[in-house]
């Protein structure tokens, strides 16, 4: 009997944080946009829609916060041009009595802030502000009580790219007081920039898609049982399309346990370096299927049980089913599509689960449930947002969760384009560029 093919597909995470991969081209791709000593000096006729209220009075007195109440941004207005510098422009206004404002002191890039402009993906009303990844210190507090107070440095993560008064490319930002981060004594704001994407993405796939317990190891600080929790919530409350994947993915029989195999394709990139870490302290065993010359050292040092090397695919494929004897069931995907069908073809054709972080292959294998990572469930839930960010809390402030390498881009705002080139042309591989304010 021919096993259903089954497939769960909530908004992937590629539509999200990463459109698909630049196509090849037999030239050079050639960018419209006016190089920058052809731009006009004239600043472009536009205000943010938000303004902070100047009525309300701060929580806390603070002087980090302009008596003008203005700020400098970086705008995109429109696919295919490069983010303009634009200052004069309003600091964002607290809208409920949950959010908090941040002066972003390390800015973290992310592939999304090219890709997006570039072909016009993934992109919210324009002109917008950009950027996911940031670090700072608090310099308002929200209207209800919570464990944040003024001169606290953080971490947030902005996974609700439609909302401009989050994104990171500012002086100040608004974030959810449950999808921030208070940092160790002994982390920068540059150190955590980075992290906070590729852990929410990390965690959600292993903790929703696979349904890896993290509340029952003896090794760390324990954490949530991210499916239980969901699970108990009223569908209404999650949006329409993640639900399925929440709900209705992975059986309860089918979840990882401790002891089981883990195959990551891509694992040398920053979400999947959280996800091996965070696999290890789920007691699962890891598989990383990487460039080995350029970044097995690092993965080692990650805790991955195997290195793979992705040079020859075929190969690759027939190690992990020589390791696991054809049976191995959990994988995670980094990369894109086609990497996602190598890896399904791994696989055991029952009862296995396949996570695709840069899209899902177009042809399905019968037996492999093929997950998407419900990213919106982070900032919709308050729970789920709460109860990740108080547990990364724990794991740095104990030193189990290591940040990734970090490179740091000059010249603030201004120079985030030409960080973004590097990324664009694929230059920097293995460092997250880091942009200090």
């Amino acid at each position: 009997m021919t096993v259903p093919t089954l497939i769960y597909a909530s908004q992937p995470l590629s539509q999200s944080f990463t459109p698909p991969l630049t196509p090849l081209f037999e030239k050079a791709l050639i960018h419209t946009w006016p190089e920058p000593e052809t731009e006009p000096e004239r600043e472009p006729e536009f205000e943010a829609p938000w303004a902070i209220n100047t009525a309300a009075p701060l929580t806390e007195p603070n002087n980090s916060i302009p008596s003008t109440r203005r700020q400098e941004v970086l705008l995109l207005h429109a696919p295919k041009q490069k983010y303009r510098h634009t200052r004069n422009q309003p600091i964002p206004k607290l809208e409920n009595d949950r959010e908090i404002l941040v002066q972003v002191e390390g800015i973290g890039l992310n592939p999304i802030d090219w890709k997006a402009p570039d072909f016009g993906f993934g992109l919210p009303e324009l002109p917008c502000i950009s950027g996911r990844d940031f670090a700072g210190k608090v310099v308002q507090t929200s209207k209800k009580e919570s464990r944040f107070r003024v001169g606290d440095r953080v971490m947030a993560v902005a996974t609700d790219y439609r909302d401009s008064r989050k994104s990171a490319y500012q002086q100040f930002a608004a974030a959810s007081n449950f999808n921030v981060c208070k940092l160790p004594a002994h982390m920068s704001t540059n150190d955590a920039a980075p992290l906070g994407v590729a852990f929410v993405a990390a965690v959600l796939a292993l903790g929703i898609c696979l349904g890896v317990r993290f509340d029952t190891s003896i090794t760390c600080p324990p954490g949530p049982d991210l499916l239980r929790v969901v699970r108990t919530l009223p569908p209404e409350l999650l949006p329409e399309d993640i639900r399925s994947e929440c709900f209705d993915g992975i059986p309860e029989h089918q979840r990882a346990k401790p002891g089981d195999w883990l195959a990551i394709w891509g694992g040398s990139s920053a979400t999947g370096c959280c996800a091996v870490q965070l696999a290890k302290l789920a007691g699962l065993k890891v598989m990383a299927v990487i460039d080995v010359a350029r970044s097995g050292e690092r993965m080692l040092r990650y805790g991955a049980d195997l290195l793979v090397d992705r040079i020859d695919i075929d190969r690759a494929v027939s190690i992990l089913k020589s390791v696991t004897g054809g049976k191995l069931r959990f994988g995670i995907d980094a990369r894109d599509k086609e990497s996602a069908a190598l890896l399904a073809q791994a696989m055991q054709k029952h009862d296995s689960n396949l996570v695709g972080l840069g899209g899902l292959p177009t042809e399905k294998i019968p037996g492999v449930l093929y997950h998407s990572v419900p990213i919106k469930l982070f900032h919709e839930s308050r729970d789920v947002g709460e109860q990740l960010m108080l547990w990364l809390e724990k794991l740095l402030r104990v030193g189990l969760l290591v940040t990734p390498d970090i490179e740091l881009a000059e010249g603030g705002l201004e120079g985030i384009n030409a960080a973004l080139d590097r990324l664009r042309d694929g230059t920097v591989n293995g460092p997250r560029i880091v942009v200090p304010l």
